[in-house]
């Protein structure tokens, strides 16, 4: 079956970084988008990055960009998303997710349109 392993989450001060991985298994990872949402306390899910299978095309929200970049190991099955910078407002529960080939547009989509998820990694920012 299909299993997704996001792992890397912390607490960290403003300014600082971490490394987010996202493991997978069960199916044929290089013909698969991969997305990194996040939910915050009281908040609604939101898109942050995302790259597209084949081509490695990566997106990102307007407030990542800058700070985040996405990447891909296929050969690892893995998704990794840098985080450079960080402030309060990227503190939550940091999941990742695929769909079919790419990301979708326009970037940020919707949580519904990714068809696997992750158990999620916390990720905490102090100020």
């Amino acid at each position: 079956e299909v299993q997704l392993q996001a792992s890397g989450g912390g607490l960290v001060q403003a300014g600082g970084s971490l490394r987010l991985s996202c493991t997978a298994s069960g199916f044929t990872f290089d013909d698969y988008a991969v997305g990194w949402f996040r939910q915050a306390p009281g908040k609604e899910r939101e898109g942050v990055s995302c790259i597209s299978s084949s081509d490695g095309m990566s997106y990102y929200r307007d407030s990542a960009k800058g700070r985040f970049t996405i990447s891909r190991d296929d050969a690892k099955r893995t998704v990794y998303l840098q985080m450079n910078s960080l402030n309060a407002e990227d503190t939550g529960v940091y999941y990742c997710a695929i769909r079919d080939l790419f990301c979708g547009t326009p970037y940020p989509t919707p949580p519904a349109d990714f068809d696997y998820w992750g158990q999620g990694t916390l990720v905490t920012v102090s100020s």
